[in-house]
């Protein structure tokens, strides 16, 4: 028995049922998953790239107890695809698999938003856990229930809100991660404490070198804290029609760096990252924050070893990109800006040309 350097969860409540996420570095995965498997049948999706790391330990010890069946999919935002979902409805079709059936999201983000999106439409809904291994996904995507896939016009656009019977953020997993998704992962992180917690963004100046260096006690206690965060305005607002919105400071901006340069040629956390910059620096001109403010900002994503200027994008085609946004509402772009450091909200009271300035 491996005795973990770091455990602990806590509970997320939403209206259709609450589950727990479990943070730990047991390397255990099976046995931790178990108990919330319903049924017999396991459907283990994943990719190429987590596939030779973790999938067949996982597998072998599921196989004592259950029938399991596995999706292999491509690596890369590029295939968060109705194709890749037809792959996994095709594993569970050819498995003559039931409503009884869990699906479990071995993988990042990408994984787990199309896991959950197969198991919120196949058969109108099953079971699924998320065992993220990226630290994006254990702070963000794998919480909360938001799944989806893209379309070639904008980022997320199609999915369904399905919570998970359970989450597993194994720190271990990070040790296997690139230095680039590891930096990724970091924006999401940091995103929270510039919303929420200006004491988190303190932590967070003083702990990052100690994360990029894979402190996995450091990094467990910095996916509590992400995971509190969230899970505290998942319960207040599962459908995303109020505070949940604020989860998507930068990404309105991200998104159509995404977009606009192609799926997958800039990781998403990166694309974040330049879209807080792009949103605090609008937050700055409407005088909410300071010159001081939008240099820490910058130098905290520095210190995390990402970019904080955006490609050439001209302003009008990254206006009709946000127009493509889920947070456009009646025509008009909403945006989640800073009041302060550790202050976010949704607004669409900002002059159209203070925008265009920043987006210049």
């Amino acid at each position: 028995m491996v005795t973990p350097l770091f455990s602990d969860s806590l509970v997320v409540h939403t209206q259709s049922h609450d589950y727990p996420i479990v943070i730990t570095d047991k390397h255990a995965m099976a046995e931790q998953v178990t108990p919330y498997i319903s049924g017999q049948q396991v459907l283990i999706v994943t990719n190429e790239t987590v596939a030779p790391l973790y999938l067949s330990q996982l597998q072998t010890q599921l196989e004592k107890s259950f029938t399991v069946a596995v999706c292999i999919l491509a690596d890369g935002e590029q295939y968060k695809n109705q194709d890749s979902i037809n792959q996994i409805y095709d594993v569970l079709m050819t498995a003559r698999f039931n409503r009884d059936v869990t699906l479990i999201a071995l993988g990042g983000g990408v994984v787990g938003d199309m896991t959950g999106f197969a198991a919120a439409s196949f058969m109108r809904g099953v079971s699924f856990i998320q065992i993220p291994t990226t630290l994006l996904s254990q702070v963000d995507s794998s919480v909360g229930g938001k799944t989806g896939i893209n379309h070639s016009q904008g980022k997320n656009m199609i999915g369904a809100f399905w919570q998970p019977q359970m989450v597993l953020a194994d720190m271990s997993t990070l040790q296997t991660l690139p230095v680039r998704e590891l930096s990724a992962g970091l924006a999401e992180v940091i995103k929270y404490a510039l919303i929420m917690d200006i004491e988190f963004l303190e932590w967070l100046e003083t702990n990052l070198p100690a994360m990029m260096a894979l402190d996995l006690a450091i990094l467990g206690e910095a996916v509590k804290r992400c995971c509190e965060y969230k899970a505290d305005l998942v319960a207040q607002d599962e459908r995303e029609a109020g505070v949940r919105a604020l989860l998507n400071f930068g990404h309105t901006f991200g998104h159509v760096i995404e977009t606009h340069e192609g799926y997958g040629n800039w990781l998403h956390g990166e694309a974040v990252a330049v879209g807080m910059v792009q949103a605090a620096e609008l937050s700055q001109k409407m005088g909410w924050l300071s010159d001081a403010d939008v240099a820490r900002i910058k130098r905290v994503l520095r210190l995390a070893n990402l970019p904080i200027n955006p490609p050439s994008i001209a302003p009008d085609v990254a206006l009709s990109l946000m127009g493509h946004d889920k947070k456009v509402q009646g025509g008009q772009i909403r945006l989640i800006l800073l009041k302060s450091l550790g202050q976010a909200v949704l607004t669409k009271d900002f002059e159209a040309q203070l925008l265009t300035e920043v987006l210049s």
